[in-house]
């Protein structure tokens, strides 16, 4: 007879291991672990992770895909909970450098992960995965402080920005939170208030919205 999965077991099992390799990958580099390596760290055999992944790209890449959903998923919630665009834009800011040390994890293991999908076509496909998730939540902030301004019958330039003009200010807020977040890695003491300070500055500016604005 076949043994019976339990799908809430199975589910939180695959979260327990991903959690374990992504700890791994972050202490000891994309590039230099193995799975080996990976299951002790779990405490499991290098089986069980063949079983649920595959191979340490197939395990990568579900790393890659729970944490950038987590991220996305909180920033997007805090953003619609928001009720000025000062506030929005703070929230925005608190949820890209969370705290030192998940910022300091993240970047690290994401920057290992785009390295190794410039030479690796199905890791680069969920590269570009990522690049859309974290567009369409840029453009969200982009777009609901516009809303909100038009609603004030303001008419500062962020509310009259065209559809296209809009994604590019997208995409200069995502060019600024991967700057900070790069020069955040190579911080020897990064001081979080000072970087979320810096990265709503940059939204402010980016936004053109006025500093006593409510």
């Amino acid at each position: 007879m076949a043994r019976r999965v339990n799908p809430i077991q199975e589910r939180l099992r695959r979260t327990a291991l991903e959690r374990a390799a992504y700890l791994a990958i972050f202490e000891q580099g994309y590039a230099g672990v193995t799975l080996e390596r990976i299951a002790a760290h779990a405490g499991v055999s290098k089986g069980t992770l063949v079983y649920h992944f595959g191979s340490k790209e197939g395990l990568l890449s579900a790393v890659m895909k729970r944490f950038v959903r987590t991220i996305a998923a909180a920033t997007r919630r805090a953003l619609r909970l928001a009720v000025t665009p000062r506030d929005r834009l703070s929230a925005y800011a608190e949820n890209q450098f969370y705290s030192v040390e998940s910022t300091r994890r993240f970047y690290t293991v994401y920057l290992d992960f785009l390295a190794a999908s410039t030479r690796d076509p199905a890791l680069m496909l969920l590269q570009r995965a990522f690049v859309e998730e974290t567009h369409r939540l840029d453009l969200e902030l982009v777009t609901l402080t516009a809303a909100h301004l038009n609603a004030l019958h303001l008419e500062p330039a962020a509310s009259e920005l065209t559809p296209g003009a809009r994604e590019e200010r997208a995409w200069q807020l995502r060019a600024l939170v991967d700057g900070l977040s790069v020069r955040f890695l190579s911080d020897p003491a990064p001081d979080l208030t000072h970087y979320r300070h810096l990265c709503l500055q940059g939204l402010r500016r980016l936004l053109e919205l006025e500093p006593d604005l409510d």
